[in-house]
């Protein structure tokens, strides 16, 4: 079975990557050479995005990013707003809901309180336009997963790769994870690699690093998560969980992700001694009836032992405003909060490379 399935794939989709790979090149070629135009603003736009699909953590780090900034200046954050259900521009607001302008825009809003300007728009151009004419006082905005849209001229651009999924092995969709040859990296002033292990040895950046072979003025970062307590989905149930490392080789721990890649998320999970049960579905997976059986189903499964459901910040915005999640199981499900944590071995801290390479260019 397994040469059936790489004869096919090396038949079927080799072929198609080749051509995906000639169309990004003559597109980026025609960028380069002004054929098609980049727009840039009287602002400073800062692109975070990267060169692989999903799961390179690009929400947490815009989120990391706009934390450290929103200190000292008025900042905008405009995403397309992936898989929500209206098109065009629409301004985040205390009303908004997840369908209308995205789980991770919603996350974004309501994390900082609603103090930080948050757009959706496909026309990256436009929504920038728009967002400058409802809020003249914005000193800086951040887009993010727009490192492919290059009709925005970036005044930053800064590009996420995991530590696990080498983009070295890697190749052009459909065949690969690239969106993009690594070459593309050039177009980069910041590389962040996401997702380091703990115990990364000193050798292992070293050689990151060598293989990366960036240009002396591209800065390298390496960033790792760091998981805080649980906290509930939905707070009015009067649930209560103990500290994880309290828990037992009898209890239950029930993962329930719709991300792109939660292996982390579970790797985290199984270094505490409960058993852990895994639900997984698709990134920004829409929760049906049929899905909250399969919840019903697992923690049945579990017994009568101490279990509780366990799922990420981010399937959370999407779960709290499932109108048919179990009424019985809400006071135990519980959503771990990230913070990314920048690494000591790192070129430069995130946020004060950004604001040294946009300083340079004024």
């Amino acid at each position: 079975m397994a040469k059936l399935y790489n004869f096919l794939k090396y038949t079927l989709l080799w072929p198609v990557s080749k051509v995906y790979g000639l169309v990004v090149y003559i597109r980026n070629k025609m960028f380069d050479n002004n054929i098609l135009k980049q727009h840039s603003f009287k602002v400073p736009v800062v692109v975070v995005g990267n060169i692989a699909v999903g799961g390179s953590g690009k929400t947490p780090h815009t989120e990391y990013i706009v934390s450290q900034l929103c200190k000292e200046l008025n900042i905008g954050v405009l995403s397309r707003g992936y898989k929500r259900k209206t098109k065009g521009f629409v301004l985040a607001g205390p009303d908004s809901h997840h369908d209308a302008i995205g789980d991770e825009p919603y996350q974004i809003y309501h994390k900082f309180g609603g103090k930080v300007m948050v757009a959706v728009c496909e026309d990256r151009v436009a929504g920038i336009n728009r967002m400058l004419k409802l809020n003249p006082d914005l000193e800086m905005i951040v887009l993010d997963d727009a490192f492919q849209h290059r009709y925005v001229k970036p005044s930053v651009s800064v590009v996420l790769t995991e530590y696990l999924h080498s983009p070295f092995e890697d190749a052009l969709l459909p065949f690969g994870r690239l969106r993009e040859p690594l070459r593309a990296l050039n177009r980069a002033d910041i590389v962040v690699v996401t997702k380091c292990p703990s115990d990364v040895k000193p050798m292992d950046f070293r050689v990151f690093k060598e293989q990366l072979n960036l240009y002396p003025y591209q800065k390298l970062v390496f960033s790792t998560y760091e998981y805080l307590d649980p906290k509930p989905v939905f707070p009015d149930a009067g649930g209560a969980i103990p500290p994880l490392e309290s828990l037992t080789g009898e209890d239950i721990l029930i993962s329930l992700t719709g991300i792109a890649n939660p292996r982390p998320f579970v790797r985290y999970l199984r270094t505490f001694r409960a058993k852990v049960k895994i639900l997984r579905f698709d990134d920004h997976h829409q929760f049906t009836p049929s899905d909250m059986q399969s919840v019903i189903d697992k923690w049945k499964s579990a017994g009568n032992r101490r279990k509780y459901i366990l799922t990420t910040e981010k399937d959370a915005v999407r779960l709290a405003e499932c109108s048919f999640f179990p009424e019985n199981l809400k006071p135990w499900i519980f959503y771990l909060p990230i913070e990314v944590k920048i690494l000591p071995n790192s070129d430069v801290e995130l946020a004060e490379g950004i604001t040294h390479i946009i300083r340079s260019k004024i």
